[in-house]
Parts: structure tokens; C-alpha cells; sequence
């Protein structure tokens, strides 16, 4: 019987071959996918214990032939297999849409919401089983995290299993006060040409149920909070690195690509060398995921071809997501700001916000036309912090951000930009569509007016709602046509909607 797969899932080819000297290094292996509708050329990989394995995500129904062939073997692997339709919650990987904003493969409109966990694939089993229970709530539909794992504040320990064969430098006695970016790696001894698999198969393995949760992985390939070496190896190394990550992960359908965390503080990485990463991943990457690289000071030139959009860090304490409408001219693609600051109440700047002020922050982007990121950062006993480890949420915002994703998932069209209001408010528009289109958010903020007046045809009639972004909810504040007042409750993070009805 022939073998099946649903479109946009993976089709995963295993095949036994040598494993003298490096596999890593020594052999080569690829598969060609042949159909009706598509072509497709992948790299494979070695995923140990003498088995290289080549992964295909399909585009399209029908019956595909392969070939997976390469000097790992002496014989070729062939075969055929048939795709299925997508099941009802596998819309195909995300792309942008409309300029500056996303739509699925299938046309879905996909409204960012994410959060940030940089290192929850490598915590222990407990910790990563109260992360997906938490994301299981639907607050998030997008999630960064690591490959490498991260040595920072609050990230002492190990991971569960490193990238690499190897040997870690001991960390006993690394504390708060002794911490120091200034890491000597020589403690370290790692054999940079040969992957421990094991620790490829978890994170994998984390991708898989963000993907069955209906979230999307963006994957950070690089960072620079590092004691063991991994960010100062060398050109072949980083290649061959990149090459690895890219044959195993990429024919997942929800990934995204982030070449970096903070790619401005690798000071032994040149821009020469992230344009080479990114012509490696563009090269390697058959299904043309999204790719973006992310800042701390410095922003990268978004205006590169190859970014699909621009991931963001602030940087002015108080105004970021204020400046979504200026980017989105400057660089003409989706701004999504994937760091604003964090809900909680550490002693660093960026991680002790209120839920308050990091849900204004999401609604202030999301109706310029942007999209905002989440993070939680809460002092606790067990030293756990949701924007490193994962575990459990303690903030007000996740189900806040859930509600606003709501109200996103209503606009007519696909996408909001910044519409025209008075100089106290934030008006969200249809993207695209005429300016009389009739469906408008106006914004309050922390402004708290007791009510709102309002200019329209006098032959025309919209529907009012006051929408409580805090408190959310929906009031239905009756029909209007002409000049109109709707009352408010005089309390912060107010909205109005207006959605003209047809004639």
C-alpha cells in the first residue's frame, strides 16, 4: 500500500549508509520529490547510528515520486507516495501578504501574536510539559527560541544535551554576582564538525507540537549569550552548522528563520558573514520560509532582499511601537516588534513592565499596521523565567493578547494600518481598502475620555462597540448615522469600533 502524507506536512525518507570516518562531513546525501505540480531538490542529514534521513514537505495533492542518493550509499533509495488534502488546522506556512502583512499558503489571514522562550526545548521534561500546557490556552501563535542554548542572567544551568560531542566547561560556582559577558571558552572541548543528534531531535521534536498547536516556530539560528564557544566558531564550522539546521528543520511548515538574537553583539561575526549565512539559508532552503534577524541597538538594513520582514527591538525606553508607521514606509514589509519588554518584575529595565502596559504596547503596533511580542519575566523560587525557560505563566497580559487576537481575526480584508484620528487616539484601517470602507478601532490608551463624538454621512449607519482591552469585552453601543456621542466609562484602555452597515 502506498505510503500518504497530507499537503505541507513532512515526507521523511530514512536510509542506512556508511559510517567510516565523519558522516558528518565525509558524505553526502539528498532527495529529488517529483510531482504533477513541483520539483524539489532537499538536502539530507545524518541523524547518527548509521542513518541519514531526507525530509520533504509537499505543496501539492497528488502522487510524488523520490530518489534519495548521495556517497553515503553505493545504492539509490526510491519510492512513491501520495499526498492527501491538509487536515482543517493545517493551513500550509506562513508567508507575507499584502505588503505588510502575513497570510497562510491556503490565503488565511495570520495575525501575529508571539512570545518569546529561548531556551524551553532545552529544559527538563517537567518544565517542557507546563510550557505546551500553558500555550495550549491559545494565547500565542508564534514562538522564539534558541538552537544554542543561552548563558545569561537567570541561565546558569546546563541544558539537557548540547549541539555537540563534547565536553562543557564546569559552571559550578557561576552565580548572579560573578556572572561576565567576558567568557574564556578554552574550558570548553568540542568537536565542532560532529552533532550530537540527540539534541537536534528535541528541538525538532519542539517544533512538532508548536506546529500541532497552530504555532508557528521562529527559530533563532544564532545568539550571543555563550560560555561554551558556540558563538565564535569558525566560518567552516558556522557553515556546516547552518547546513545542518536548514536540512533538518526546514521542511517543517511552521518554521521562520531569525539568523540571530541581538545579531549586533556577535562582535567576532562581520555583516559579511550573516549576508553568508543568509545566502546558505536562501540556498538551502527549498520551501523559502520566512527569514529575518533580529537587534538589539543597531537595527539590520531590512531593506535587504532577502529579509521578509523586519523583527525588532526597542530602542528608546519610551517610544518603539509608536514608530511601526515610519518603518513600515522606511522598509516596505511586515514590522513585528519581537521585543518591547517584558511583563514581570525583575531588576532589569526590559523585563518589569505591568500587563497593562505591555497589552497597550500590542494594541498600539497591531493598529499602526504592525504586530507585537510577548515575554514574561517574573522572579520565583524555582528561578524559571517564561522568556528563557518556559513553565508556567503568572502575568495578566497572555490572555489579553489572546482577546486582542480576537478583535485582529475580525478585519475585513487582511491587515490593519494607521488610520486618521484625532492627535489622542490611534485609529486602526483596513489595509488596502478604500478609507470609507467603514470598519474603524479608535484607540485610547491611557487616555480615559468619558465619551466620544463622532462625524459620518448622515445617510449612512454604523454599528458601535465599546471594546474594554483590559477588561475584555464587547458592548454593543446601538446604531448611529450623522453626528453622534458614544459614552465610555472614564477608564484607561478604552476602544470604540464603528462598522457601517449596508444600505
Amino acid at each position: 500500500m502506498m505510503q500518504t502524507v497530507e499537503k505541507w506536512d513532512i515526507f521523511e525518507v530514512s536510509a542506512s549508509g556508511r559510517t567510516e570516518g565523519n558522516p558528518f562531513t565525509d558524505y553526502t546525501v539528498k532527495g529529488i520529490f517529483r510531482g504533477k505540480n513541483e520539483t524539489v531538490e532537499a538536502d539530507g542529514f545524518y541523524d547518527g547510528e548509521g542513518v541519514y534521513k531526507v525530509r520533504f514537505m509537499p505543496s501539492f495533492e497528488g502522487e510524488y515520486t523520490y530518489e534519495i542518493s548521495g556517497s553515503f550509499s553505493e545504492e539509490k533509495t526510491t519510492g512513491a507516495f501520495l499526498v492527501t488534502p491538509p487536515s482543517p488546522k493545517n493551513h500550509g506556512p506562513v508567508r507575507v501578504a499584502n505588503t505588510y502583512h502575513f497570510a497562510y499558503e491556503d490565503g488565511t489571514p495570520y495575525y501575529s501574536v508571539g512570545t518569546t522562550c529561548y531556551v524551553w526545548s532545552h529544559q527538563p521534561e517537567e518544565i517542557r510539559k507546563q510550557t505546551l500546557e500553558e500555550l495550549s490556552k491559545g494565547y500565542f501563535n508564534k514562538m522564539r527560541f534558541c538552537v544554542f542554548p543561552k548563558h545569561y542572567i537567570h541561565n546558569f544551568r546546563d541544558p539537557e544535551t548540547f549541539p555537540y560531542e563534547g565536553t562543557p566547561v564546569d559552571n559550578s560556582g557561576l552565580t548572579e554576582e560573578n556572572f561576565s559577558y567576558n567568557v574564556d571558552f578554552s574550558g570548553n572541548h568540542w568537536d565542532f564538525k560532529r552533532f550530537h543528534p540527540e539534541h537536534f531531535r528535541r528541538f525538532e521534536a519542539c517544533i512538532a507540537e508548536l506546529r500541532d498547536r497552530g504555532i508557528e516556530a521562529d527559530i533563532i539560528v544564532m545568539h550571543p549569550y555563550d560560555r561554551w564557544g558556540f558563538s565564535a566558531m569558525s566560518r567552516e564550522e558556522d557553515d556546516l552548522y547552518w547546513k545542518y539546521v536548514v536540512a533538518r528543520f526546514a521542511a517543517y511548515r511552521n518554521v521562520w528563520w531569525s539568523l540571530a538574537n541581538e545579531y549586533d553583539l556577535l562582535r567576532a561575526k562581520t555583516l559579511e558573514d550573516w549576508e553568508r549565512y543568509a545566502f546558505i539559508l536562501c540556498e538551502k532552503d527549498p520551501y523559502n520560509h520566512l527569514r529575518s534577524v533580529h537587534n538589539c541597538i543597531d537595527f539590520y538594513d531590512y531593506t535587504r532582499p532577502w529579509i521578509t520582514h523586519c523583527s525588532m527591538q526597542r530602542q528608546d525606553l519610551y517610544r518603539h511601537v509608536e514608530y511601526t508607521d515610519d518603518y513600515r514606509v522606511r522598509y516596505g514589509k511586515p514590522v513585528v516588534w519581537d521585543e518591547i519588554a517584558y511583563e514581570g518584575n525583575i531588576d532589569q529595565g526590559w523585563g518589569n513592565i505591568s500587563g497593562q502596559e505591555l497589552t497597550r504596547r500590542f494594541w498600539e503596533a497591531s493598529l499602526r499596521g504592525g504586530y507585537a511580542g510577548h515575554g514574561e519575566t517574573f522572579v520565583n523560587p524555582e528561578d524559571v523565567l517564561w522568556w528563557s525557560h518556559g513553565g508556567k505563566l503568572h502575568g495578566d497580559s497572555p490572555e489579553r493578547i489572546r482577546f486582542l487576537h480576537q478583535i485582529l481575526c475580525e478585519t475585513p480584508g487582511l491587515g490593519l494600518k494607521r488610520g486618521t484620528g484625532s492627535f489622542d487616539e490611534t485609529v486602526g484601517v483596513p489595509e488596502g481598502m478604500a478609507p470609507d470602507s467603514g470598519y474603524e478601532i479608535h484607540y485610547y490608551g491611557f487616555g480615559r475620555p468619558t465619551f466620544r463624538e463622532f462625524r459620518k454621512e448622515p445617510d449612512a449607519r454604523y454599528q458601535a462597540e465599546v471594546i474594554d482591552t483590559w477588561g475584555m469585552t464587547v458592548t454593543d453601543a446601538g446604531i448611529h448615522s450623522g453626528k453622534f456621542r458614544i459614552p465610555l466609562p472614564g477608564r484607561e484602555y478604552m476602544a470604540i469600533r464603528l462598522r457601517r452597515l449596508p444600505e
